[in-house]
């Protein structure tokens, strides 16, 4: 053989035992990570592996605590948003690599189902023990192994009492009965997700926001079908900003953004938001982390800064939505407290995942809406 074949035959050995020690090391991290579980990861408190791609509910993050966060470990934080839950999930089941998501309850279910959240590693969330205890297991993550309650709160209805005048019903009739709609300047608005809207014609029809039942969901269906002339917009983004400028009657919301902007409105007593009679949805949003992050170690990190007892209370203090943050209730403003509590109190239920039924809810309210 010639040296150039000794040589070859060296490199190819070389090689071979390269790719060896390699898939020696790939599963001894497997064994490390819960026996090989592909959804467990290791990080240390404080621990950065990159920086942050937060995909995010828009108005929902002070960025006072985005910049803050960035100082303290050094990384960027990029935030995009998306409009509801289906709209998030559809970029995740893509591929699109995002490092920490913000779903709400039913959401998380479907997703832990999915596989595509990692579990969190406990030991790097030193602020966990703020979380009220009601907050850290629910029957969407019975375990809490792979979400983090980050904010809760209501989905209603903001009402321009000048403009709506003596039609004024606390009803979800302000925005489905056409009797009504039709003498609104500038009608209403409507969220852009399928599972709140499909749910507040459910819920004024007299039926569940879970109901499975087709016909029950078809009637939801024609219901903003028949109202599509009184609405202005089916908005998830600016629908806060339209209600307090006018350019809308009544706007179908949540309960933080509307208090923001009726507050900070020139004349807020001329605004109010209103759980409808009928019935209105109570939603836990999570935190939770896709399993192809790119910087998990960073999203755990960032994950612990919230849950930090006065960072918690400055988020809630920006955003309005109720926190689950136990530690953060003594530097929460008092009224957004006694809110909240009034919240708890109120004739709400909880969207649930309601399994292979879920695209009905979406196929039909986009026939709707179209």
């Amino acid at each position: 053989m010639t040296w150039e074949g000794t040589e070859l035959k060296a490199n190819i050995g070389r090689m071979v035992a390269l790719a060896a020690a390699l898939i020696l090391v790939v599963a001894a991290c497997g064994d490390d990570d819960a026996g090989g579980d592909p959804t467990a990861i290791d990080c240390a408190p404080g621990e950065t592996d990159g920086n942050l791609n937060f995909y995010n509910w828009s108005e929902y993050m002070d960025p006072d605590l985005i910049s803050a966060f960035e100082t303290e470990y050094g990384v960027d934080v990029v935030e995009s948003y998306y409009e509801s839950n289906e709209a998030m999930l559809s970029q995740v089941q893509a591929g699109v690599a995002y490092d920490l998501v913000v779903p709400s309850d039913y959401m998380i279910k479907i997703m832990i189902e999915e596989g595509l959240f990692y579990k969190l590693d406990k030991e790097a969330l030193t602020n966990y023990g703020n979380l009220l205890e009601e907050f850290r297991t629910q029957p969407y993550d019975p375990t809490g192994d792979y979400s983090v309650a980050y904010q809760y709160g209501t989905t209603g209805l903001g009402v321009n009492l000048e403009l709506v005048g003596d039609l004024f019903v606390e009803s979800w009739a302000l925005v489905f009965d056409p009797a009504i709609t039709s003498q609104l300047p500038g009608g209403v608005s409507l969220l852009n997700d399928p599972r709140e809207t499909m749910g507040a014609a459910l819920y004024y029809r007299g039926y569940s926001i879970n109901d499975t039942s087709l016909e029950h969901l078809q009637e939801a269906a024609q219901l903003i079908r028949s109202a599509r002339a009184g609405v202005a917009a089916f908005d998830s983004d600016q629908y806060d900003e339209n209600l307090v400028n006018g350019e809308v009657a009544v706007a179908h919301g949540y309960s933080g953004n509307m208090i923001v902007a009726i507050g900070e409105a020139e004349n807020p007593e001329n605004f109010v938001y209103i759980l409808p009679e009928e019935g209105a949805t109570l939603w836990i949003d999570n935190m939770a982390i896709p399993t192809n992050a790119a910087a998990p170690c960073t999203a755990h990190t960032f994950i612990d800064f919230i849950l930090d007892a006065e960072n918690g209370a400055q988020l809630t203090n920006w955003n309005y939505y109720g926190t689950p943050n136990e530690a953060a209730l003594p530097f929460v403003e008092q009224e957004v407290v006694d809110f909240y509590a009034a919240t708890l109190e109120a004739d709400t239920e909880v969207i649930q995942d309601t399994g292979d039924f879920e695209i009905n809810f979406t196929d039909l309210f986009a026939e709707a809406k179209s």
